[in-house]
């Protein structure tokens, strides 16, 4: 005969553990990112969207950004009115009002440290940080003054804090200082700056993002100075490395369970393409990220994107075959296994 007590504790327990594992997947937050690269709105983007609509630019990838819970891009250009051109071979600015264009993106998150912030001058950069803060859109890696310049961005989504850092190892006459407007420059190899700034950010955020306009154009492979200053950074505690510059995407790393996008390539703009490099073809990087008690980056997702006519498409057909191998190849000798589907596995 089976004991009346024994039935009520067994019961009594089952009711204790499934509210504990209902409790346990209430208190399990995920959120995904979108990672882009270089975003440039100026030039013939910016006739084309007003020619358009401020949609124009996201093509069939929109529906996908929309329903990331954060997406962060390199803002490769200026959002100003400014005439105050700087003599060099390229400057780009797009009017303040394709603000609409990144939040019709639901762009959440932009770095400002690189080679085109001052290209209209500190009164291009200032009109360009102001339109941002009116859109209530976050930014780091330039300011009015280098303590801006140097100041993280914070932004939450579902209860996770992902804290930003901007930097760029381009341009370092622009740098800010403490009273010249500029950029957050970074010389490549200097862990002192770096680890001071994510210390005082590590207690404030679940996520530490290094978003880093770094290296030359057109470079196909980090060199091993990048490679050495990139481990160094998530030793220090960086937790993912958001790279860019080059205009072409380099292969990805999965280091001590912290993720490494060593370049993004491009999301879009108006550039020439160059046959053998295909700088009009790269991805959205997706990045799940879970948090209970710990964070972790679950897994990342690649979706092929191709850039035509100032627009980004997701990759069809050969395109979105020859994106995949590429990375496949160029994330090979980090031991890092990209699926024919663009899964990575952390």
């Amino acid at each position: 005969m089976i004991n009346k007590h024994f039935v009520f504790c067994v019961l009594f327990a089952c009711c204790i553990l499934g509210g504990f594992a209902i409790l346990q997947h209430k208190n399990n937050k995920q959120i995904t990112i979108g990672f882009g690269g270089d975003t440039m709105l100026g030039r013939l983007t910016n006739v084309t969207i007003d020619a358009t609509s401020y949609t124009y630019p996201w093509g069939n990838l929109l529906p996908l950004l929309q329903q990331n819970n954060l997406n962060i891009i390199n803002l490769e250009t200026t959002l100003t009115h400014s005439e105050d051109i700087v003599p060099k071979v390229f400057n780009f600015k797009a009017t303040p009002d394709k603000i609409q264009t990144l939040i019709a993106g639901n762009i959440g998150l932009v770095n400002l440290a690189n080679n085109h912030m001052l290209d209209f001058g500190p009164s291009g950069l200032s009109e360009t940080i102001t339109t941002l803060q009116k859109a209530n859109l976050a930014h780091a890696g330039a300011g009015n003054n280098h303590p801006q310049a140097a100041l993280p961005a914070i932004v939450e989504r579902n209860d996770i804090k992902i804290g930003m850092l901007g930097y760029t190892d381009n341009e370092p006459t622009w740098q800010a200082t403490e009273t010249k407007p500029g950029i957050n420059y970074l010389k490549v190899g200097d862990i002192t700056t770096l680890k001071k700034d994510v210390d005082l950010l590590r207690n404030r955020v679940d996520i530490i993002v290094v978003s880093y306009h770094w290296g030359p154009n057109m470079r196909e492979k980090p060199n091993q100075k990048h490679i050495d200053f990139a481990h160094t950074m998530i030793d220090a505690g960086v937790d993912i490395l958001h790279g860019h510059s080059a205009h072409i995407f380099q292969g990805i790393e999965i280091y001590k369970n912290k993720l490494i996008m060593y370049d993004t390539g491009d999301l879009v703009d108006d550039y020439k393409v160059t046959p053998e490099t295909r700088n009009d073809l790269s991805f959205l990087f997706l990045v799940t990220i879970t948090k209970n008690g710990k964070t972790n980056i679950e897994h990342v997702q690649l979706v092929p994107t191709h850039i035509d006519n100032m627009q980004v498409n997701l990759a069809a057909g050969n395109d979105y075959e020859w994106s995949i191998k590429r990375m496949q190849m160029l994330s090979a000798p980090f031991g890092t296994a990209v699926s024919d589907d663009g899964h990575i596995s952390i």
